[in-house]
Parts: structure tokens; sequence; C-alpha cells
């Protein structure tokens, strides 16, 4: 396994607060587009912090850009004082890497809630990603991300096309290159904390549903709901519903 590296945070909410989240974002992203999550979580009365992943926003530059590589560098990023996190909310590529930093630590943290999880990729969906991506990275202007994404927040249309300008496009790349196959189906069997997973609509465009769901939601522990109309990002695309869903979870 790679050397982890030490990865960039920002946070939101009071930092003497009793419950601590770790907020992780996706593939091409960074920290500061979970900020739906955070100032949600913050006015929850939790300190909530995001991090840039290796290869993504101001995070270290490395050569292994496998799950497992982006797994490790979460399981040593940690709370002040080394306690569990109470929450981690991770999407997409994220959702994978905190699977499996879960799944190899158990206490690393109490409580997972994954944003519609790249938990196993076809090829169908690898394809559609990688358009995705090197459609970002051809044009990372606000004005290319406001026309793809008319209904956004002008947050996250800003920060979108930062987090594309700040991302390393070899990263992004071996990131789909080096997890051939992309599969964590065996770590989503061995979580043994509280597992929400909050999908996006397979009717707009979800990676996590049909078979999949079925066969994750066999570990007792895993639970699931949709977000009906949003899609892969239902943070940006319905951020209220989005937060009512996260709030049921956290009941």
């Amino acid at each position: 396994m790679s050397t982890p590296v030490t990865l960039p945070r920002l946070s939101w909410g009071d930092p003497a607060a009793r419950r601590r989240a770790l907020l992780v974002h996706g593939l091409g992203s960074s920290g500061a587009l979970m900020w739906r999550y955070g100032t949600w979580l913050a006015d929850a009365g939790w300190h909530a912090t995001a991090v840039d992943l290796r290869g993504h926003g101001t995070a270290p530059r490395a050569l292994d850009y496998s799950i497992a590589a982006y797994a490790a560098d979460l399981a040593r990023t940690v709370t002040a004082d080394d306690a569990p996190w109470d929450l981690v909310v991770a999407h997409s590529l994220g959702g994978a890497a905190a699977t499996v930093a879960s799944a190899d630590a158990p206490t690393w943290t109490r409580r997972l809630v994954l944003i519609d999880p790249a938990i196993h990729l076809q090829d169908h969906d690898r394809a559609l990603v990688r358009v995705s991506q090197e459609s970002a990275f051809a044009d990372t202007s606000e004005a290319a991300v406001r026309a793809e994404h008319p209904t956004w927040h002008p947050h996250d249309i800003e920060l979108k096309a930062l987090s594309a300008a700040q991302a390393s496009r070899w990263a992004v790349e071996q990131t789909s290159v080096q997890n051939t196959p992309w599969d964590v189906r065996g770590a989503a069997a061995r979580l043994t904390v509280p597992t929400h997973i909050i999908a996006s609509d397979p009717n707009v465009y979800s990676i996590f549903t049909g078979a999949l769901a079925d066969e994750v939601r066999q570990n007792p522990v895993v639970t699931m709901s949709v977000v009906t109309n949003a899609g892969h990002s239902p943070h940006r695309d319905l951020p209220e519903a989005t937060m009512r869903h996260l709030e049921a979870a956290l009941r």
C-alpha cells in the first residue's frame, strides 16, 4: 500500500461542538463543494470538517490513486483528540473510499451516510464518468458549469469550476485506470456501523441502484433512501430535499 498523505481541511461550526462529522467529496470535486452538508450540520450544532482527497483541490499529488490509497488517507484523517468521528458523509468516489476505510477500521467512525456511492461501477457508468470529467477539464469556466447546471446555487457553480481547475487531470484519469475493476462490494458487506445510503433517482441518473443496491442492503446495518428527481449530486440538484434525507438518517 502507498504511503498516506495528509489531507487539507476546512470546517463549519463550533470546534468545541460535541458532535463531529467528516465530509468527503467525489471524483474531480473538492472539500469546499460539500458546503451544503457543512452548513446544515453546523446549524444543527455539529462541527463539520471537509477534506480535499489526494490529487484534488490543494491536496498533495501522488502516484497511487487506488480506492485503497484514498481509504488509507481517510483512515488517518482523525479528530483532534483521536476519538472516532460521530459521522462521515461521503459522496461518490468518497463514498467508496469511506466504505473501505470504515470496513478496515471499524472504530474510525460511529456512523456513515453515503451519497450515491461508487460501490461498483459497470463499464457503462465508467464511460459516462470519463465523458463527464473530460467535459469538465475541457472548459473550467463558471459559464460552462452554469450552462450545464442552470439550477445550481451560485456557490456550487463557482466551486465546481474551481475544483476542475485545481484537480490534477492525471489523478482523475488514473483513478479510473487504477481501479479496474471498480468494486468495493466486499468492503460494503463487512461494514459494522450504521450506514445510510442517500441515492439519486435512477430516472435521472444514479450509480447506486437496482441489483447493486439490493446486494449491498443484504448487510443489516445498511439502509437506503432515494432523492426523487435528483441526479448523481443530489445536494446540488435538490439540496433542501437531500438535507431532509440526511436529517431523517440521523434521527
